[in-house]
């Protein structure tokens, strides 16, 4: 972004298949521009499709996530205590990280707000005092009215269909 321009907060929410998708793409479209873009998704490793295509370009970084990640739902309250621990360490040094990028992802941050896993006021707080110029894309279902009053964009991605309801599992390539 050009220099005194505002950097918008993007929320794409909902139970249905393509948010961390519309994220990726709106990463892509910046790259394409030669914008610096910074990516780190909560509660997932590190093998997606999208992480090992979109390290191909020059001007995108992905922070590594967890080698084993997991579901909230799949942890256990130690595990649940060790991803908090680390979730705010990480988000306390994301501000002087973030000074020379346009484009901040956080995947399934929201979702990890609502597990209960990332503490909503510490996000809130993040975004308040990021860079003016940093855009920032916040995915994940169930967004608090705080994240989305926060946010200026807000698309719901609604579920009306999905081959999981008849017992297929994700698919390499497709899901991730």
């Amino acid at each position: 972004m050009k220099a005194g321009k505002q950097g918008c907060i993007h929320i794409y929410c909902g139970n249905g298949k393509g948010k961390t998708t519309a994220g990726m793409g709106l990463c892509l479209r910046a790259a394409g521009h030669g914008k610096r873009v910074l990516i780190y998704q909560f509660l997932k490793g590190n093998t997606t499709g999208e992480a090992k295509s979109l390290a191909l370009l020059p001007t995108v970084k992905r922070l590594s996530g967890k080698e084993d990640a997991k579901f909230s739902f799949q942890m256990t309250e130690a595990e649940k205590q060790a991803f908090q621990t680390d979730a705010h360490t990480f988000l306390e040094g994301l501000l002087q990280t973030v000074q020379s990028y346009d484009l901040l992802f956080l995947d399934e941050a929201i979702y990890a707000v609502d597990a209960g896993l990332l503490d909503e006021e510490k996000l809130l707080a993040f975004l308040e005092k990021r860079p003016p110029q940093l855009e920032v894309i916040l995915t994940g279902q169930n967004p608090s009215k705080r994240l989305l009053d926060a946010a200026d964009y807000v698309s719901e991605i609604r579920k009306i269909k999905h081959p999981f309801d008849k017992g297929q599992p994700s698919r390499q390539g497709v899901e991730w």
